[in-house]
């Protein structure tokens, strides 16, 4: 799965002043995301907001998506949950047409033990029509996904071909990346440890911040693949700050604010979301000025 090596971005749903999906500023997101530079967009991660979309929202959703991207990149879409079986209807039931892989977050909230984790992901394994991220988030699900349970998934499912590592354990990371199946690529889920999980033999990364500022992003991320970490190391020291700023309140409304501010979409969230502070959205424009993002 070469085509997940390089920069992701979780893209977010817009929404209008009613709180409607914004169906044209997300083609406006979609056109700004390819036009930067991206490798790839991921429909329905939690910075989508899926908690809060219908199923048939999630749908419209990823059918706009699908053809603003018009093929010119890859699109990886979110099912996941803490009841398996109603992931596996998902997967089973939901229209995937145009979707090339599938992001699927351990199990959420009822806290599995790791073989009930390995157990899930067998089951999606089992019933998913094509290859499978594994998502390991603990500070959103309760629980942590080790390493020897993402080896353990990694080893015995062909189909699971990829995890989106936000632990931010950077010692479990490369405990994966040292013992994994040849082929299965290592993901970072948190912007800014993108460069240190790539310089330890990661492929890329699932971002939030990328959507914002997409040319800078990804070509921090291609440099350090390309192994030229001084100027990696330039431009992510460019982001940092920014990226900080953008989860200083919680995720999407950082990213939302950055890209309201760059006129690409507006920032309403859906409750129980809500809007970041004056003096945040200030701070986050004041780097993007600074830093000619």
């Amino acid at each position: 799965m070469n085509t997940l090596r390089g920069t992701g971005v979780a893209l977010v749903t817009p929404f209008n002043s009613s709180f409607a999906i914004d169906f044209n500023a997300l083609e406006r997101l979609v056109s700004h995301c390819i036009e930067g530079g991206v490798e790839y967009l991921v429909v329905m991660g939690t910075t989508g907001e899926n908690p809060v979309l219908s199923a048939q929202e999630k749908q419209d959703v990823l059918k706009a998506v699908v053809e603003a991207a018009a093929g010119r990149v890859p699109i990886v879409y979110g099912i996941g949950g803490n009841d398996t079986h109603a992931v596996v209807a998902s997967l089973k039931n939901d229209d995937l047409t145009g979707v090339d892989a599938i992001l699927s977050v351990s199990p959420y909230y009822n806290k599995p033990t790791q073989e009930g984790i390995y157990q899930h992901f067998k089951m999606v394994s089992e019933n998913s029509p094509l290859p499978v991220i594994l998502y390991n988030v603990p500070g959103r699900t309760g629980s942590n996904v080790t390493a020897a349970t993402t080896l353990r998934i990694a080893h015995d499912f062909k189909n699971i071909v990829a995890v989106k590592e936000a632990s931010g354990d950077l010692e479990q990371v490369m405990a994966i990346i040292k013992d994994r199946p040849e082929g299965f690529l290592v993901l970072s889920g948190d912007d800014n440890l993108s460069l240190p999980i790539i310089a330890a033999g990661g492929d890329g990364v699932i971002s939030v911040s990328g959507q914002a500022f997409p040319a800078v992003f990804t070509e921090m991320i291609r440099q350090s693949l390309a192994g030229e970490m001084a100027t990696a190391r330039r431009l992510h020291y460019r982001l940092f700050t920014v990226t900080q700023l953008l989860f200083a309140q919680g995720n999407p409304g950082g990213v939302k604010a950055a890209l309201d501010i760059l006129e690409v979409i507006p920032p309403f969230m859906r409750q129980p979301l809500w809007p970041i502070s004056n003096d945040l959205r200030q701070a986050i424009e004041a780097e993007i000025v600074k830093h000619a993002l």
